[in-house]
């Protein structure tokens, strides 16, 4: 009786996590896709969709305390795996090519360098930073999203900006 009692309590917390899952998808999916449609155009609804399969796939509580920033950053996240597979893809055609024959346009190979340049950077830094530049956010948003102060988001952004103009100076 005991093994019966189990499987429906898990089944139970599992239809709460379900609960819980959608509750958050139909606060936060309307926003999300208005705020990445900008930058990813016809793209959006399948990084939305990944997004959400991705956070679905987390065994953890839903308990999130800044929704937003957090699904940014699973955006964000996403972004640089599908970059990281982007070169990877690029470093095996390149080795199997003649030299010289598919070499990176500048533009690319200044993307990649600040793409790195950000990834080196604190991850408070990096926090404000991205938020700020890829999130389109403004500091009082940061603020509210990081719970920190308007100031202190001002003072991370001067030191992240300062360490990038610094490494791209190098």
């Amino acid at each position: 009786m005991s093994e019966a009692k189990t499987v429906g309590d898990e089944n139970s917390g599992r239809s709460r996590r379900h609960a819980r899952l959608e509750a958050f998808y139909r606060r936060y999916s309307p926003w999300l896709t208005a705020r990445l449609r900008g930058r990813f155009g016809s793209d959006t609804e399948d990084l939305v969709q990944e997004i959400w399969l991705r956070v679905a796939a987390i065994e953890a509580d839903l308990d999130i305390r800044h929704p937003r920033a957090f699904l940014l950053k699973v955006a964000f996240n996403i972004g640089l795996s599908g970059d990281r597979q982007h070169r990877r893809r690029r470093q095996i055609l390149d080795s199997a090519a003649p030299l010289g024959t598919m070499a990176l346009e500048p533009t690319q190979n200044a993307a990649v360098q600040i793409q790195e340049i950000v990834l080196a950077l604190p991850q408070p830094l990096r926090d404000v930073f991205v938020l700020s530049r890829f999130g389109g956010l403004t500091n009082n948003q940061i603020a509210e999203q990081l719970d920190i102060s308007p100031k202190t988001v001002e003072w991370r952004m001067t030191k992240a900006l300062a360490q990038c103009a610094a490494e791209l100076r190098r």
